[in-house]
């Protein structure tokens, strides 16, 4: 009975150093296939040996990647060739991973899973690698060619015209949009071959509606033609007839504001020799020997514009340098005037 319980022992451990024996050899079969269910970058390599893996990979992932890829913006191009971005998949790498996370387990639940052909349902990713400031100075090549600065409305009165110079407004390049978009375009098998350039518009800082407002009334005098005109929002509105200085009293010319305003003002005569027994003194706005009649628009150290009783003196170089007008016309010109105004003075 003692012998029959040895030889059945003896068995049963042959028995079991076979088993242990033919799942080993079985399992290292298996060492050198990728376990069912292993994708890489979305590529099912389940099943394959090494070789088959890396060449599947290679001809999915690593070969759609050798195109050139375009970004345009309207009617312009540029261009990213893969060479110049240098993109890199670390296919052996890969497979080196996916040989890793098949063997994980023991040899037993391995060689079972095998003989079931059990997926292990594994998601891994490649190392991508890829030239960055090759992308950066692509961007910037398109940067540098697409971003406009916005141009500010202006306007120049010292030629004698109210025409100002259009706004504009700017364009800038999403830099950081597009750099990642080319990364994600340049590394994604079967991408799109074109990016296209996303910008911002950029609002000048001064528009022409904003110079309109900024100057409600502006006065353009000239001197050689005796005439003043008066515009309102950039528009001309009215044109006065005028006296301007005579020889040696000349109005001054260029570019002035209105200072100041009064209604029927005072006079202050000037310490001058033409001024006579008047000069130093000071003219009630009601004294026949005052000469500014009806209204005061000041410009410049005693110059300003103001009414005459001495209409025929319109139309010609009569003042002491200021700019005359008929009485009713500086009255109306009183009111759309504010101080602060611009005047030029051709």
């Amino acid at each position: 009975m003692r012998t029959r319980l040895i030889v059945i022992a003896s068995l049963l451990v042959v028995l079991g150093l076979g088993v242990v024996g033919a799942t080993y050899f079985y399992d290292q079969s298996k060492q050198d296939l990728v376990a069912e269910g292993v994708r890489v970058n979305g590529v099912p390599i389940g099943g394959m040996s090494r070789a088959q893996a890396e060449k599947k990979l290679s001809d999915t992932l690593l070969a759609p990647l050798d195109r050139p890829v375009k970004v345009s913006y309207k009617d312009r191009t540029f261009t990213l060739t893969q060479k110049a971005a240098s993109i890199g998949i670390d296919i052996r790498g890969s497979v080196d991973k996916a040989l890793e996370r098949s063997q994980q387990g023991g040899m037993f639940s391995r060689s079972w899973r095998n003989l079931r052909n059990e997926s292990i349902n594994t998601e891994l990713a490649a190392d991508v690698s890829w030239n960055k400031p090759a992308i950066d100075k692509l961007v910037k090549r398109v940067r540098k060619s697409i971003d406009r600065q916005p141009k500010d409305a202006n306007l120049d009165l010292t030629e004698g015209k109210v025409e100002p110079t259009t706004s504009r407004t700017g364009v800038r390049v999403k830099y950081n949009t597009l750099a990642k978009e080319l990364e994600k375009t340049l590394l994604t098998p079967g991408a799109t071959e074109e990016v296209a350039v996303k910008t911002t518009v950029v609002q000048p800082k001064v528009s022409t509606k904003q110079i309109a407002e900024k100057y409600p009334a502006i006065l353009i005098a000239d001197r050689k033609n005796f005439k003043l005109k008066l515009y309102k929002n950039l528009k001309l509105q009215k044109t006065y007839g005028i006296a301007v200085g005579k020889v040696g009293m000349d109005t001054p010319a260029g570019l002035y504001n209105i200072q100041n305003k009064a209604i029927n003002p005072a006079w202050h005569v000037p310490n001058s020799d033409w001024a006579g027994d008047l000069a130093g003194k000071v003219i009630p706005g009601d004294d026949p020997s005052n000469p500014i009649k009806a209204r005061w628009l000041g410009i410049y150290d005693g110059v300003g514009i103001h009414g005459t009783s001495d209409d025929a003196s319109i139309g010609s170089a009569a003042s002491h340098g200021c700019l005359r007008m008929h009485i009713p016309d500086v009255e109306e010109l009183y009111e759309e005037v504010p101080v602060g105004a611009p005047i030029y003075i051709a």
